[in-house]
């Protein structure tokens, strides 16, 4: 099934609300042998707080820190599906090993879709002031170069998580 110019993990990258947590679900009910990591959630988990109180209380920098922890320790690892927050792929040192350890899929999504998809969620550090399209477009812009830099990239407006998983598949088993 995996083909044999695959590296061993797979990794989503993207903004919020792209679709990676959901999609990285759906890929792992769907490929057998592989694990769901959710960096996100493995930093909750281990630090006892949530993403959005380690922002407040410790800065983004200090969160950034757990996060490339979290990336090396699992990429030690095979068989893994990897969701990496929005920002992980902008630390060059994160880019370099995920690039190196997995393939890594970019999961795109247009400003308004992202907002659309997260507009309720109060749960978002980055977007707690002067949520926009136009904040998400800013943030974008700026990730945009660095997201072009994964192996593939996946189309995810008008897309259920399960389409995606299956684009994702289909890139696979080419």
């Amino acid at each position: 099934m995996y083909n044999d110019f695959m590296k061993k993990n797979i990794t989503l990258i993207g903004m919020m609300g792209c679709g990676k947590t959901t999609t990285a679900k759906e890929l792992s009910q769907i490929l057998d042998g592989f694990k769901l990591v959710d960096i996100d959630e493995e930093i909750e988990k281990s630090s006892g707080r949530k993403i959005s109180e380690i922002f407040l209380k410790y800065g983004e920098p200090h969160f950034r820190e757990l996060e490339s922890d979290k990336i090396k320790h699992f990429l030690k690892f095979e068989n893994l599906i990897i969701s990496c927050g929005g920002g992980a792929f902008e630390n060059p040192l994160n880019r370099q090993i995920l690039l190196e350890n997995s393939t890594v899929f970019f999961l795109k999504a247009s400003a308004q879709t992202i907002f659309d998809r997260i507009k309720t969620e109060v749960h978002r550090p980055l977007l707690k002031k002067n949520f926009s399209v136009e904040k998400i477009e800013n943030i974008l812009s700026l990730r945009e170069k660095n997201y072009q830099k994964a192996d593939y990239t996946i189309d995810t407006n008008g897309k259920t998580p399960e389409n995606i998983a299956r684009e994702i598949l289909g890139v696979i088993n080419a």
